[in-house]
């Protein structure tokens, strides 16, 4: 009965043992895996810090570039009025153009017709010259005339 004891007690021993050992191993792994986690929490931490900082530099990106779009519309607005200014003042040049080749083409004509005129006009004044001259040769042909009838 003793002998069937210590088998019995040598088995439990060996049992123990083995128990003892893979506590041992499984109490090293779960050191190892949770060296793992603290490295993969510290990570993810790292992670996310970076990604929150990635974040807030974007979102002051963003908020700049708002703005810069802000004073590019501004300056759009401002140069599409310039720009409606400027085709209404074109128009409106464009129009007094108009006018004023018109009344040129108009004082043109004027001047052709007076040019015609001073023409006739200088006609008439030779044919008058012309005319004086003869009738004063005749005045003259009559005093003479009259000087030999006295």
């Amino acid at each position: 009965r003793l002998t069937g004891q210590q088998q019995e007690i040598n088995s439990l021993m060996q049992r123990k043992s083995a128990v003892d050992e893979e506590n041992a191993r499984l109490k090293n792994e779960f050191g190892n895996l949770n060296q793992k986690f603290k490295d993969k929490s510290k990570e993810l931490k790292d992670t996310e810090e970076c990604a929150r900082k990635k974040e807030e530099q974007n979102r002051l990106v963003i908020k700049n570039l708002e703005e810069e779009n802000k004073g590019f519309n501004i300056c759009c607005a401002d140069l599409l009025s310039d720009l409606e200014k400027l085709r209404k003042q074109e128009a409106q040049w464009k129009k007094e153009k108009s006018g004023d080749d018109a009344r040129i083409k108009n004082l043109e004509t004027d001047l052709a017709e007076t040019r015609e005129q001073i023409k006739h006009l200088r006609s008439i004044c030779s044919n008058l010259s012309s005319q004086v001259a003869v009738k004063q040769e005749e005045l003259f042909q009559k005093d003479c005339d009259v000087v030999r009838a006295k």
